[in-house]
């Protein structure tokens, strides 16, 4: 069954030997060379698959793989049972809301530690399971030890918040931050280069 469309990528929730998974495949893009299509279309599929793994590995709970096949564009993975964070946390209670962000930038402080950047962290991509975040979809996801890139995780992580969660944005990311300084070593330079970041884009807008 078709669960959601994307602009990569099609899910959907199937049963596979037994067990509830989500099937992710890449679909094909008309406007690429065919066989430029195929390649991209194989190399994040991949890619994506290495980085859920290390992820995990990291100390990042992320949906288990079950299966890769890369003449289908597909990864087979767990289906994580639970709302999207960005749906649930509106109803709660400010302590809750707290912990809540602090746990998510606990998470990406592991992440970034492992050289791992998630590239779209969003509320809509955290699943909320009992005392666990999930983190799902690392399609726009990469490999890097850059702090500019893990400063650039960061304002879009701030961004998103801004746009999805105005009324707690501030409040949100800062407690995020407080959790990314727990687990991120030399925390101060990445969390340094997201302002220079900042400051970038409004420098920008006010030209």
């Amino acid at each position: 069954m078709l669960y959601k469309k994307g602009a990569e990528a099609y899910l959907y929730v199937e049963e596979w030997y037994g067990k509830k998974v989500i099937i992710k495949r890449r679909v094909s893009k008309s406007y690429r060379v065919p066989e430029l299509d195929e390649k991209l279309r194989k190399d994040r599929t991949i890619k994506e698959a290495r980085l859920l793994s290390d992820a995990r590995k990291a100390g990042v709970p992320t949906p288990m793989i079950y299966s890769i096949d890369l003449a289908e564009n597909t990864i087979i993975m767990d289906f994580i049972q639970g709302p999207p964070v960005k749906t649930v946390i509106q109803s709660m209670s400010e302590q809750e809301k707290k912990n809540i962000f602090t746990h998510i930038g606990i998470l990406i402080g592991r992440l970034h530690n492992a050289g791992i950047i998630h590239g779209d962290l969003t509320t809509s991509n955290m699943i909320l399971q009992d005392s666990n975040i999930y983190l799902i979809d690392f399609g726009l996801g990469d490999y890097s030890t850059e702090i500019e890139d893990k400063g650039v995780d960061l304002h879009l992580m701030n961004r998103a918040l801004q746009s999805t969660h105005y009324a707690y944005a501030e409040f949100g990311f800062k407690a995020v931050l407080e959790g990314y300084e727990k687990t991120m070593d030399k925390s101060e330079d990445v969390i340094e280069r997201m302002n220079e970041i900042e400051k970038r884009g409004r420098y920008h807008k006010e030209r």
